[in-house]
């Protein structure tokens, strides 16, 4: 009754208690599917089902085969090596990217600013399968428009490389960073960067010494976003990759469609537990934002 003042009418204790069954419902329905993974991916047997030794509580129903064969498995193991090249290069373009386009964007006197940020942002929007596969004609046949010329198309292909996978994510990725570091600047003093200016640094040692560390908590929330992205994404990869770019998703995949292994469940669990990390994380650093902004006491 503490969240309810003693005059609220009835009405009002109706929907009180209505709001937090219908929040709680929605939670419960949000995350009943990892409830689930999470106990099957230590099943003792190959199956996707509770067995009835699990169900008993049994010791002998349980087991970690299905962890140890996904850090055995050279299939596994090559997918996994190609997540963690990818993703950290990905993350890298994205921040780099984002955060300047966000930094400029920021500037009033920048024309067509809203028009600029939807393009931006509009891999957030767009269908991912559409993206691939705009993503998939482009690099087969890259090419660089020029105006009253025509295009001049490129000597090489994109399609079944390294940095094809790398800048598709990238492109994926950067809007988070835009955004993220966009609603940082919207607290930013711009009075500062005037300041240091009149104090004779220039616009880099402006950008290291005064903004990037005030702005750093949403520049680091973007990147973790941008690596999320790219450690999860698996549709543009099975357009422009190629086998020897196969990635953990990918790989996840190709086990639901052509073998159906319990190690999936493993994989799936450790994944849902960096991305809890993660999402600590990002916490963190949103109250370290709130107080560098004075917006929470603490």
């Amino acid at each position: 009754m503490s969240g309810l003042p003693p005059y609220a009418s009835t009405g009002q204790r109706v929907w009180y208690y209505s709001f937090r069954v219908i929040c709680g419902v929605i939670f419960f329905f949000l995350i009943a599917p990892i409830l689930v993974i999470i106990p099957l991916s230590f099943n003792a047997e190959n199956f996707f089902t509770f067995t009835p030794e699990m169900l008993a509580f049994d010791p002998a129903g349980y087991s970690t085969k299905h962890y140890q064969d996904f850090f055995t498995n050279s299939d596994w193991q090559l997918a996994l090596r190609n997540s963690l090249k990818i993703a950290p290069v990905a993350t890298l373009l994205s921040v780099s990217l984002g955060t300047l386009a966000a930094i400029g964007l920021s500037q009033s006197h920048v024309p067509f600013r809203r028009a600029i940020m939807a393009v931006l942002i509009s891999p957030m929007i767009v269908p991912l399968i559409i993206s691939a596969t705009g993503m998939y004609f482009f690099y087969s046949n890259p090419y660089i428009p020029i105006p009253f010329y025509g295009k001049l198309e490129l000597p090489f292909t994109l399609t079944g490389t390294y940095w094809g996978v790398v800048l598709a994510h990238a492109a994926l990725g950067i809007p988070f960073v835009i955004i993220t570091v966009t609603a940082t600047l919207v607290g930013f003093d711009q009075s500062l960067t005037r300041a240091a200016a009149n104090m004779g640094a220039g616009p880099v040692t402006t950008f290291f010494r005064v903004q990037m560390p005030l702005i750093l908590p949403g520049v680091v929330s973007g990147g973790l976003f941008a690596f999320i992205t790219s450690f999860d994404e698996v549709v543009v990869v099975l357009f422009v990759g190629s086998a020897g770019q196969k990635t953990l998703p990918w790989q996840m995949f190709t086990g639901l469609r052509e073998q159906i292994s319990p190690t999936i469940l493993a994989v799936a669990t450790i994944l849902i537990a960096v991305s809890v990390a993660l999402l600590f994380v990002l916490e963190m650093l949103r109250r370290r934002s709130e107080r560098l902004r004075g917006l929470s006491p603490g």
